[in-house]
């Protein structure tokens, strides 16, 4: 469920008819709803509240700091995987100790600005809310990491009073085929991420004593959009298994973050409800969270996906062979979903008749009029430039109004200004009321980093 409805022919976002709001904000456009975004954090912490879980709302997934405030207003911590995202949430004022950071790849900066001790000049600390405080949990993705991070918090005194060691968890690789995307695919054996299960029991003998980083949780992540949550079950089993042997060799696990990639509606009917992963995920749990377990989740898409859309203005319509284009200002540099991973999302005008009003979201929705098949492709010079293939729209022309839906996950956060298009304006809708919340680049926005030269 969502804010995204039609109204006499007209599509709104809470109060706010989003046809007049392209006509003064411009295109391409991203649009929030905040009711949805909290909806939906609502209905997950609802229906996991039995765990009393600390969630952490994934930062990549969509990134506006405005947004993260909104769901850390509601009790969210964050999850971040990078420097620039553990900015971000300092930012936005989120409590570090709810803070959780993954990632393969950080840096020795990354680590100590993590630790609450900025490691670089790229930033002024004075202007950073808590850049002194430490984040909660490190997620370790491998030996080396581990190895750096106990260094670094050695060489920064921790384990003494002045500073607490940081606690760590290990991300392990239960074998468990989410059958999603191979490119969103992370919990199998064979990828970058973490450890597998074997792995794990020699990584904790030989580093689960170490006081400079307290080793004392696991953590998941299998991939994304997860739509069977029985893929939950199969790892946890593997998984809590995992952590029954470690606490006999006497590494007992405090922490059990069992990641996010819970799936949205993109098309309609398409992902279970929060209340179905969790029948199945919290009876494995619950005995364990009495007895003190903490327990970590980190939704995303499934919180922010279908709470944005991205409007799109038809510039072009034409044909070629026998295909029809719809050629749109948005396009991969602006949502690279489609190109990248095939994806889904459902296009419709904002604006259409009555026998053209749809009921549903899906690949051919159910309407009474007349539908053309068409390519929505995008201004970019590359073949690979396209929002939709072979897709069934309501007549449209120059000047009309286009919505992607379900584009709050992975859209802006992954948007490109690739044959310099500037980057595209963000809108959070509350209510009645439209806030600009990133402002539409300019021209002078892309060059401003190369108009000096600077010799090293």
């Amino acid at each position: 469920m969502d804010h995204f409805e039609y109204r006499d022919g007209r599509l709104f976002c809470e109060q706010i008819d989003l046809s007049e709001l392209a006509h003064r904000a411009g295109t391409p456009l991203y649009v929030y709803s905040a009711a949805t975004l909290l909806l939906h954090y609502d209905r997950l912490a609802q229906a996991f509240a039995e765990l009393n879980p600390l969630i952490c709302f994934s930062v990549k997934s969509c990134p506006n700091i405005h947004v993260l405030r909104l769901l850390a207003s509601r009790g969210s911590g964050l999850d971040v995987v990078s420097g620039g995202e553990l900015y971000r949430a300092r930012m936005a004022r989120v409590p570090m100790d709810k803070v959780v950071y993954a990632g393969v790849g950080k840096t020795d900066d990354e680590i100590r600005d993590a630790l609450g001790r900025l490691g670089d000049d790229r930033h002024d600390p004075s202007h950073v809310p808590d850049a002194d405080q430490p984040i909660g949990l490190f997620n370790i993705e491998s030996e080396s990491e581990f190895q750096t991070l106990a260094s670094i918090a050695r060489s920064l005194g921790a384990g003494t009073p002045e500073m607490a060691s940081p606690e760590a968890a290990l991300r392990v690789n239960p074998d468990v085929d989410p059958k999603t995307h191979k490119y969103t695919s992370t919990g199998l054996k064979e990828t970058k991420f973490g450890v597998d299960l074997e792995r794990a029991r020699a990584f904790f003998a030989r580093f689960g004593r170490d006081r400079s980083a307290r080793l004392t949780g696991l953590h998941l992540h299998l991939g994304s959009p997860i739509t069977d949550p029985n893929v939950y079950v199969r790892a946890l089993e593997k998984s809590l298994a995992l952590s029954d042997d470690l606490e006999r060799d006497g590494f007992p696990i405090c922490t059990l973050d069992i990641g996010g990639g819970f799936a949205a509606d993109y098309t309609t009917g398409l992902a279970p409800s929060f209340d179905q992963y969790a029948r199945a995920i919290v009876p494995m749990l619950r005995e364990r969270a009495a007895r003190g377990l903490r327990i970590i989740l980190e939704p995303g898409r499934t919180i922010c996906a279908n709470a944005g859309v991205l409007l799109a203005r038809v510039l072009y319509v034409k044909e070629s062979g026998d295909r029809k284009f719809v050629v749109c200002d948005a396009g991969m540099h602006t949502l690279i979903r489609p190109a990248l991973y095939g994806a889904f999302h459902f296009i419709w005008p904002a604006a259409v008749g009555p026998d053209h009003e749809p009921t549903e979201r899906a690949l051919r929705p159910n309407v009474q009029g007349t539908l053309e098949e068409c390519d929505v492709v995008g201004p970019v010079c590359e073949s690979g430039d396209f929002l939709a293939k072979d897709r069934p729209l309501p007549p449209v022309a120059r000047g009309d109004l286009l919505t992607v839906f379900g584009a709050g996950a992975y859209g802006m956060s992954m948007a490109s200004r690739y044959n310099s298009h500037p980057l595209p304006a963000e809108i959070l809708v509350d209510g009645d009321q439209a806030l600009v919340v990133r402002r539409r680049e300019s021209y002078e926005d892309l060059v401003m980093h190369e108009l000096e030269a600077e010799e090293l």
